[in-house]
């Protein structure tokens, strides 16, 4: 059988289970559920993959951040295995705002479709990955080891226009508390330690760090606690921090040792005592395989929906699918469900669900197919 014979196969699978797959992702997009708490979701997904003959798994491994994500193998034994990333989270109130029913569908299609055309010497896997808007599954998935010894991963992302190529910025949010001395404002004994001050004066002391951090870097702060009664000198000040940087070396390098020795310098300068934690873990900036990102374009061309080729360094946000690109051939094109919707909005929940959102994906789940069938071919 020839590569193009095989291609044609795998597009005629998604065709054959097109109504499922759409059934599918409108259950996920009628039944929203949060990071962490995907249970209709995983049960669906865990069905479907079980009735195309995948060995399917839920709970990865005994970590809490886990419980909700599943994985699906076929010929898991092979020596060639190809990963196909799902998601399928939604957003407080908006719902499948950023359109992961559609990822879901796209990767088992996709999924499906490769492993019933690809020669025997190779496996797939559909990696089920939880709470991708939260706390980010795909991290401990890659921690964990869960994607040692693939060839290479694949997942389309809905969007308001075609892409292929550029990167996401490495996250690692911050929370700093200080803690002070709490006295009356007027007392003549004793003023206290303003723990409020350390936090406003850190808040300015970041405002000129941000002139001096690589390109790229972004700090966003809020006060989160900041005292109790204008005549108490405050004892317990926090800030919190989104902290972005182009890389995880300027972001775990430069960026976060600047502030928190910033925090430090400050706590002693009042005799305050400072306290620093991560409230969610490291999202690490996307590294797309070159190979991949060049079939996609030439794909999701022949599919008629020719993408912008975005810069290398170009990003607008943050994904665990960056943790998943340290570990093994990561792509992550974007494929528009409607022409310049903004993701995370009433109108994207809206497309996500409509008829022209799910031909688009089962479109996607054909370009996927494709990609992945080129991609291990020519291996």
């Amino acid at each position: 059988m020839t590569l193009q014979d095989r291609e044609a196969q795998a597009c005629a699978i998604i065709d054959a289970m097109a109504h499922e797959l759409r059934k599918l992702s409108l259950y996920l997009h009628d039944n929203p559920e949060l990071g962490l708490e995907e249970h209709k979701a995983v049960n669906v997904i865990n069905q479907f993959l079980e009735n195309y003959n995948f060995t399917s798994q839920v709970g990865l491994t005994d970590l809490p951040e886990l419980q909700t994500a599943l994985r699906g193998d076929y010929n898991c034994e092979a020596h060639h295995k190809m990963a196909f990333l799902g998601e399928y989270d939604a957003l407080p109130e908006l719902g499948h705002g950023c359109g992961h029913n559609l990822i879901a569908m796209m990767s088992l299609g996709a999924a499906i479709a490769f492993s019933q055309s690809v020669p025997e010497t190779w496996g797939t896997t559909f990696f089920g990955c939880p709470a991708e808007e939260t706390i980010g599954g795909k991290v401990y998935m890659a921690e964990a080891g869960l994607f040692k010894g693939y060839e290479a991963a694949l997942i389309i992302h809905p969007g308001g226009e075609n892409e292929v190529g550029g990167t996401s910025l490495a996250t690692h949010p911050l929370e700093i508390t200080f803690h002070g001395r709490s006295c009356h404002i007027a007392s003549l004994t004793d003023s206290g330690i303003n723990a409020l001050d350390c936090a406003v004066d850190l808040y300015q002391k970041i405002k000129e760090l941000k002139k001096t951090f690589p390109k790229g870097a972004i700090v966003g702060t809020i006060f989160t606690e900041a005292g109790t009664a204008p005549n108490v000198v405050t004892s317990k000040a926090t800030i919190r921090m989104t902290v972005r940087g182009s890389t995880v070396d300027d972001l775990e390098g430069i960026i976060l040792p600047a502030i928190k020795e910033a925090a430090q310098e400050i706590a002693a300068s009042y005799g305050a005592r400072v306290e620093m934690h991560h409230y969610e873990p490291l999202f690490k900036d996307m590294r797309q395989d070159k190979q991949l990102l060049a079939l996609f374009n030439d794909v999701m061309t022949e599919f008629g929906e020719t993408p912008r080729i975005l810069p290398d360094d170009e990003a607008d946000g943050s994904t665990d699918v960056g943790n998943v690109s340290y570990e093994v051939p990561t792509a992550q094109p974007t494929l528009q469900i409607g022409l310049g919707l903004e993701a995370h909005t009433p109108e994207f929940t809206c497309a996500a669900g409509s008829d022209y959102g799910l031909e688009q994906a089962i479109k996607g789940a054909k370009i996927m197919a494709v990609v992945a069938l080129r991609y291990a071919l020519g291996k």
